[in-house]
């Protein structure tokens, strides 16, 4: 596994792309109304990301034909803007997005909600944000990797929820996935030891049903399996010799 830890000059890069994918989330967020459709959502971020001479990390990446993931209620992730899907009052929608600055990527996802959501899809948005901050207790140097996927999964399946299985964390830099994966749910080893200098995607991915998923037939949207509502929490973080810091987050 060739996990990269950062210089001081990549580490300043990836602070400003962080900083300004915080500033798009802050920004996109409160463009969210019922009546859009996610494509507008999508352009809007679009607009932003270039705004502040960033590219946008997902636009062409695979395939993909957008620049934000918009997941809709029982969507997961990757979620494919369409000028026929249109949101309204009660969806919870998830926003990820990643920006390229000077060849340095950020990554991160919130999950938002349309007008007056109901008491379940509020809790689910917040525990997943929660178990976020759980696992970032052990994002730091000399803990082991998969102390913080035991976190997020713990935390959230003792409050009911599902864990996604399929899909994880991951190392960011120069690449929008590099090593090492991060699973949401504890492993049967400890994982790596974690070091100064490494820059990591920390995604939980959290269904108020069961955690099996299904991908629909454009080989990206991922959905839950049982129809239940599910959010998305992620932000890039440093580890550093002492406090994570978080890299997306403004």
């Amino acid at each position: 596994m060739a996990v990269t830890i950062k210089s001081e000059r990549e580490i300043e890069l990836m602070r400003e792309a962080g900083k300004i994918l915080g500033k798009v989330h802050n920004e996109l967020a409160k463009e969210i109304k019922a009546g859009m459709t996610t494509y507008q959502i999508d352009k809007i971020g679009e607009e932003l990301i270039r705004s502040y001479g960033c590219i946008p990390s997902f636009l062409g990446y695979e395939g993909f034909p957008a620049s934000i993931c918009v997941s809709v209620n029982d969507e997961v992730v990757h979620g494919i803007p369409s000028k026929n899907r249109v949101i309204i009052d009660g969806d919870i929608v998830s926003l990820d997005a990643g920006v390229i600055y000077k060849g340095y990527q950020s990554d991160a996802a919130r999950t938002v909600a349309v007008g007056e959501i109901s008491k379940e899809a509020q809790r689910l948005i917040d525990v997943t944000r929660e178990s976020f901050f759980e696992g970032l207790k052990y994002a730091r140097e000399g803990c082991r990797l998969y102390e913080i996927s035991a976190a997020i999964g713990e935390y959230a399946e003792q409050r009911g929820y599902g864990v996604v299985r399929e899909l994880c964390g991951h190392g960011i830099g120069k690449n929008l996935h590099e090593d090492p994966e991060i699973p949401n749910f504890r492993q049967k080893g400890r994982g790596m030891r974690l070091q100064a200098g490494m820059t990591l995607a920390i995604e939980p991915m959290i269904n108020i049903g069961r955690p099996d998923i299904d991908w629909l037939n454009d080989d990206w949207t991922v959905i839950t399996d049982d129809g239940s509502l599910s959010a998305h929490y992620e932000n890039t973080v440093l580890i550093t010799k002492g406090e994570p810091e978080i890299l997306s987050l403004v």
